[in-house]
């Protein structure tokens, strides 16, 4: 399985949280992105390296482009590998200009999600669910392949 369908098989997993969670939140949408833990921000540019994003939600009914805000939520996690609430609390010197003003992201090793659609702690909540599922599933194919097929010594 690649790593775009392991991403779609994490926020599928976790969909029925996020369905929960929907009942405490300001609003029911939420754009999330995730991006390729593969590339690295010298390696391609921002849009080459996002892997996948998916909408809940109406967009038509947004209050807000919170696609924009969740990809610019992405970017800032992206270009430092830290959640870029360290970005509002902790280095805002490190904020440039356009980035916005709220968080949202969880990076989990090289997996960075990023969502926005309703409050930022719920943001990031639904980001680290999905980067630590992703991960997860990952490991899950890594090691069923390594026993499944013992002298294979590339990833395919």
């Amino acid at each position: 399985m690649d790593n775009k369908a392991l991403a779609i098989e994490a926020i599928n997993l976790v969909k029925p949280a996020i369905d929960q969670l929907f009942e405490k939140t300001c609003r029911k949408e939420l754009h999330i992105v995730i991006m390729n833990p593969q590339l690295k921000p010298w390696e391609a540019p921002f849009e080459d390296a996002i892997l996948h994003e998916c909408t809940f939600g109406t967009p038509e009914s947004w209050p807000a482009p919170f696609d924009e805000l969740a990809r610019n939520k992405a970017a800032q996690a992206w270009r430092d590998s830290v959640s870029n609430i360290d970005h509002q609390t902790l280095h805002p010197s490190s904020l440039r200009e356009g980035d916005v003003l709220f968080y949202g992201s969880f990076v989990y090793g090289n997996i960075v999600v990023a969502c926005s659609g309703v409050e930022p702690w719920f943001d990031m909540l639904v980001s680290g669910w999905i980067a630590v599922a992703l991960e997860q599933l990952t490991i899950n194919e890594y090691q069923t392949t390594k026993a499944s097929e013992p002298t294979r010594r590339y990833r395919a």
